[in-house]
């Protein structure tokens, strides 16, 4: 395991009390279906990130301090969802915003759960938003529940959290069904591609405070082949970044992940290009949340 911390290239590691992001590498590896490897993806991704510029063409993100957390045991799905679960809520007791580097997509219930126990707590909602090649809204794959193809279902059926999705390509009619029982947004690749990049993607009445969850598979499979099923007719760079930013504007990011790569030996623009699209999510959210604190 890469003991690394993210950005320490740029940035001397900070206390978690002092951070503005705590990064949370989760090597989960217990679901996983067709290819394997995302329990490499937390290391890989705070690897690639040595070689990012601190500055992400707007501002630097990270000025304000980041912490690495020690990887969170991923013996059993129970343990790590326990074990993120307690790393998240840390990360919120120290006012800092949670950066979930996984592992497979099951780790993000972990997070979601934290995020909505502190929610409930304030007396405030929070919604999900989703980018992906597949719905994960199946309420159990292969008998397991915990399933990385359930880790949606778990957070509207069970959590209750309101879902837009964004770039499927790939989904049962099981999960159609789910889609419409849970009132779920949804702009598969298919309609973005026949229709464009909605200029105002959340519905009017989505929370005002999101979580970002982003499965390196929503990516097209020409720009990001090391994950388990990568799938053609995802998105590119810059209409995913233009996504991201058309939701985050006017909302206050309360979380984030980034999951699901399994790095393949020699291919290190993959890796890079996840730990540029954490930096990039980590950016998005930190001019949100200034605006969103003004």
């Amino acid at each position: 395991m890469c003991n690394k911390n993210f950005l320490a290239s740029e940035y001397a590691p900070s206390a978690p009390e002092k951070a503005a992001f705590h990064v949370i590498p989760a090597p989960l590896e217990q679901s996983v279906s067709y290819g394997g490897g995302t329990a490499g993806g937390p290391a890989a991704i705070l690897e690639a990130s040595q070689q990012l510029e601190n500055w992400d063409g707007v501002s630097a993100p990270c000025e304000g301090g980041v912490y690495t957390a020690p990887p969170v045991d991923c013996s059993t799905s129970e343990i790590a969802l326990a074990g993120i679960e307690k790393a998240v809520g840390h990360a919120l007791a120290c006012g800092a915003l949670p950066v979930l580097l996984g592992g497979e997509h099951t780790a993000t219930l972990g997070a979601l759960r934290a995020l909505a126990r502190d929610a409930q707590t304030r007396g405030e909602t929070f919604g999900v938003v989703q980018f992906d090649a597949h719905a994960d809204l199946r309420p159990s794959y292969e008998g397991n529940p915990l399933s990385h193809a359930s880790v949606m279902y778990r957070a509207t059926a069970d959590l209750g959290l309101p879902l837009v999705q964004f770039a499927m390509r790939d989904y049962s009619r099981e999960e159609a069904e789910i889609r419409r029982q849970f009132h779920v947004t949804a702009y598969d690749a298919a309609t973005l591609y026949a229709a464009g990049l909605p200029e105002e993607p959340l519905p009017p009445d989505f929370p005002r405070r999101l979580y970002i969850t982003f499965d390196v598979d929503g990516l097209d499979a020409s720009l990001m082949p090391a994950t388990g099923t990568p799938s053609p007719g995802g998105l590119f760079w810059h209409d995913a970044l233009r996504l991201i930013e058309r939701c985050c504007k006017g909302r206050r990011v309360v979380g984030l992940d980034v999951v699901e790569l399994a790095p393949m030996p020699g291919l290190r623009h993959a890796d890079f290009t996840a730990a540029k699209l954490t930096h990039a999510l980590m950016g998005f959210a930190q001019r949100a949340n200034d605006v969103a604190a003004l």
